[in-house]
């Protein structure tokens, strides 16, 4: 385990005091899996293509990426040398990093299956909104002719145009302003992919949009969020709902105009019953990063209603999971009540007797700073359906908070159902 492992998992420690030394350990160990993704290998630093390339196979092409070109651009791009130094040891995880200013570098997986559903093409100009630290324009740049990058927050746009050009990707081309309103100078472009969540698509995102051409947007609310791929046609987008997924929100004009704001004094998941599906593969709306997670359609086996989510994983320490953000703010908020029906099969131990399947909410601070952790469980061995219900402590600092369920390393079946969260 690297020094900068070692320091998270102690700082996790001591934001815990009120619970024992071997209680803090377990949670300790039981949020580096979960949290942090790292499916059951330890890190070194010495070969960065050798870890890159494992992420690529286990956590990118094993989730379901087959373009052979994006799934090459990936295992080139040095995805370490765009998050902070001390964010290093955690570079090919398939996991968020945060990047200061209040934002993030999205997960590897999310960045090739956005990059793979615009097709990119060797002539194609694209326009990227959301430049964070550089890491998606970095992958494009060897896709396509041409990438132009617009970051609304000025020390980020700064240091990313520095790293790319430290880095020689001489087809990127930055420019600090309000992804908003575009970069009409350089319309049209072939694609475009937005990496922060408006509530619509910009208009002048539609108007600088070739004919024909692709866009990715994440639309929605700040934490129920649809990743949507549009296409150009007769001036007009024609919309595709691919998956949920949780991004930072677009700031500047398009939060200006932003109609539903979420609600941290009254917190609630959606879709606790796994009852709504999109995409074409039926994933389970309001719930993203799914691994080896399958919505089942059987009313006679859902503890409520017809559907529910079942997770599956027979090699111990391999990601299998679901999250849920939502708002909450812990001036308002003392206490939440968790409730929720769960069943398991030959549940065992992932890698060591730590990883057992937990229903955990993390909680955040107004800068996405990680307060603690509440859990219950540990889950284990075969059981009918039984609900669990739990009232937890929200720490005064929390502004958001995230739900996450699953095996999380741990071997078995597992289904959970009528999942809620509310005041008690």
């Amino acid at each position: 385990m690297s020094r900068d492992e070692r320091a998270s998992l102690r700082s996790i420690i001591r934001m815990v005091p009120a619970m024992s030394l071997r209680q803090s350990l377990l949670l300790s160990v039981m949020l580096f899996v979960a949290w942090f993704a790292a499916d059951g290998y330890a890190q070194s630093r010495g070969d960065w293509a050798v870890m890159r390339n494992r992420m690529v196979d286990e956590e990118v092409e094993g989730a379901g990426v087959e373009n052979e070109r994006v799934l090459d651009a990936i295992r080139r791009t040095p995805r370490h040398e765009f998050v902070p130094r001390k964010e290093r040891s955690r570079a090919y995880y398939d996991m968020a990093l945060p990047i200061g200013s209040r934002q993030t570098i999205s997960p590897p997986f999310i960045v090739a299956y956005m990059t793979e559903q615009i097709d990119p093409q060797p002539r194609d100009r694209v326009l990227e909104i959301g430049t964070g630290s550089g890491y998606q324009a970095a992958v494009l740049s060897g896709l396509v002719r041409d990438v132009y990058t617009i970051e609304i927050v000025p020390e980020l746009g700064r240091s990313a145009e520095k790293t790319l050009r430290r880095l020689k990707y001489n087809n990127v081309y930055t420019r600090i302003g309000d992804g908003y309103l575009g970069w009409p100078e350089q319309a049209p472009f072939d694609k475009i992919i937005v990496t922060c969540s408006p509530e619509k698509v910009p208009q002048a995102l539609v108007d600088q949009l070739a004919e024909g051409g692709l866009m990715i947007v994440p639309v929605g609310e700040r934490y129920q969020q649809n990743l949507y791929l549009f296409r150009k046609r007769d001036g007009e987008l024609e919309s595709e709902a691919l998956r949920a997924t949780l991004f930072v929100p677009m700031t500047g004009a398009a939060e200006d105009r932003r109609q539903l704001q979420p609600d941290p004094k009254n917190p609630k998941l959606i879709n606790g019953g796994f009852e709504t599906v999109v995409g074409d593969d039926d994933l389970p709306e309001g719930w993203h990063y799914l691994r080896q997670a399958t919505v089942i359609d059987d009313p006679r086996e859902a503890a409520k209603g017809r559907r529910y989510l079942h997770f599956e994983n027979e090699e111990p320490g391999r990601g299998c999971r679901a999250l849920q953000g939502f708002a909450l703010d812990g001036r308002e908020v003392s206490r939440l009540v968790v409730s929720f029906h769960i069943r398991g099969q030959g549940i065992r131990p992932g890698q060591d007797r730590t990883q057992w399947p937990y229903v955990a909410i993390t909680f955040y601070d107004k800068r996405r700073a990680m307060l603690g952790t509440e859990t219950i469980g540990p889950f284990r061995d075969s059981f009918d359906w039984m609900q669990k219900k739990r009232v937890v402590e929200v720490p005064v600092h929390t502004r958001e908070a995230i739900i996450r369920i699953g095996l999380l390393g741990a071997t078995g079946e597992l289904d959970l159902d009528d999942l809620e969260v509310s005041i008690p």
